[in-house]
């Protein structure tokens, strides 16, 4: 929807997530760090697993894996939760449950793109829909783009971090949680009550 007016290094986000302070600082700091020609460097905030869970079901994580700063691979893994014992896990392709540490940076949907990218997911977009259109639940993930894009060497993406939590409406019961985090940050000065 953006690539005729925006022609400057840009930030994708979802816009139903709550992602703190700290990781929007991070981005804008690389963003303004880039020429405004700049093409096929994008930058990611990487926030760590156990600090995006629900405590009302599983969810969807980019699992991310870096090499000297850089994001090398990034695997979209689903059922990523609790188990019994309070340990996270996610189910493969197989179903098999595996352990992953709460440290684990995964991708939130939180990128620093330059404009070249509208064209590069646009292309993504039409292979997705050829393949996938008689399926009414598939998703066309933007960190699936993504790391087809780096595996294709088309593209760098620089791994930036956070101790930032996320936090959402995942699951209608996260609803109260929320509520409560928000009102926790606007007491502690951090979020505004009103935002206009």
């Amino acid at each position: 929807m953006g690539k005729d007016v925006i022609n400057e290094p840009f930030a994708i986000i979802n816009s139903d997530d709550y992602y703190g302070p700290d990781s929007f600082k991070v981005l804008a700091q690389e963003l303004s760090s880039l020429p405004l020609d700049s093409k096929n460097h994008y930058s990611m905030v990487a926030f760590k697993v156990g600090n995006t869970l629900s405590e009302s079901g599983t969810v969807s994580r980019g699992v991310c894996e870096a090499k000297n700063g850089y994001l090398h691979s990034i695997v979209e893994r689903t059922s990523i939760g609790y188990n019994n014992e309070h340990n996270i896990e996610y189910a493969d392709e197989k179903g098999e449950k595996h352990l992953i540490s709460p440290d684990t940076p995964v991708s939130m949907n939180f990128w620093g793109f330059t404009p070249d990218f509208f064209h590069y997911s646009e292309e993504g977009f039409v292979r997705f829909l050829e393949k996938r259109i008689n399926e009414p639940k598939s998703e066309f993930f933007i960190p699936s783009m993504v790391d087809e894009l780096i595996r294709g060497h088309k593209v760098d993406v620089k791994m930036l971090t956070t101790d930032s939590k996320w936090f959402g409406v995942t699951y209608s019961a996260d609803r109260p949680t929320v509520v409560a985090k928000f009102k926790q940050l606007h007491d502690d000065g951090v979020y505004p009550d009103k935002l206009f």
